[in-house]
């Protein structure tokens, strides 16, 4: 992974932003991400986007992938491509998981699109442990993507205890 970019705390007033979104499908807080996301986005020079993607049961049970629709609204306002990858494991809550339990539950979770650019951007909507992020990137990379990075409108404090 080349960067990330996450400039937020996952503390309040952001942290309510973000599950108001995930857990509630509230547009306006989607909206005020997407906008706090682009007061400092990363190079996005012949890069296209892919939110993390979400098992299809998970979806249906939220209503929506909520990086997914990150992706395609800043895709949208930036004038980039957007692709749609696949996760195909149910996978349990990863906010359950510490650092090494998180890599190994993603292991082989992932199916991405045949044919990507050279320089992908993976939006999701927290970055904890980089975990997601970091397998995504390893497949992105070994598809032949030569440079992937990640953007998010939040990351964990440091010293979180994962």
């Amino acid at each position: 992974m080349a960067r990330t970019t996450a400039d937020y705390l996952y503390t309040e007033p952001v942290k309510t932003l973000v599950r108001d979104f995930k857990y509630h499908a509230s547009t306006r807080a989607g909206v005020l991400l997407v906008e706090l996301m682009l007061t400092s986005p990363p190079d996005t020079a012949k890069a296209a986007l892919m939110g993390v993607p979400m098992h299809p049961a998970k979806a249906r049970e939220r209503g929506f992938n909520q990086a997914d629709w990150l992706a395609r609204q800043l895709a949208k306002r930036l004038g980039l491509a957007s692709f749609e990858g696949q996760c195909v494991k149910h996978l349990p809550a990863q906010h359950t998981l510490n650092r090494r339990a998180r890599l190994e539950n993603l292991r082989g979770a992932f199916v991405l699109p045949q044919s990507l650019p050279e320089r992908l951007i993976i939006v999701d909507d927290v970055v904890t442990t980089g975990a997601t992020g970091q397998e995504l990137a390893r497949q992105a990379l070994g598809a032949g993507v030569r440079c992937v990075e990640l953007w998010a409108p939040a990351r964990t404090p440091p010293g979180r205890d994962w």
